[in-house]
């Protein structure tokens, strides 16, 4: 089964700001790669990220995502580095981007 894969406009604004091209571009095909099997890719996240999964893009890189099988749909909701103990990590993103509703 090959799945959609979705960017939130939140995650593609983020995309966007990344000045190097080479690495949005690999993001990029890293988020491509996840149409096939995303359940079988990354690692699944817990706590307040329980349901969502994420995956190594680009070096420190990360992409957290969700998948819907009903819909067939992966959905990037985040997309950032990887900085332990920094509001900007990735996974402080992802936390702050659910509470505010994924847009």
């Amino acid at each position: 089964m090959t799945y959609q894969v979705v960017f939130t406009v939140s995650a593609e604004r983020i995309l966007l700001k990344i000045p190097n091209g080479d690495i949005r571009e690999t993001i990029i095909a890293k988020a491509e790669g996840l149409k096939r099997d995303p359940e079988k890719q990354g690692k699944a996240l817990l706590y307040a990220l329980a349901g969502f999964r994420s995956i190594p893009a680009a070096g420190r890189y990360r992409i957290v995502y969700r998948v819907d099988r009903s819909k067939v749909i992966v959905m990037i909701v985040a997309v950032a580095k990887r900085k332990e103990g920094d509001p900007g990590d990735v996974y402080e993103l992802a936390k702050k981007l659910i509470r505010s509703g994924l847009s």
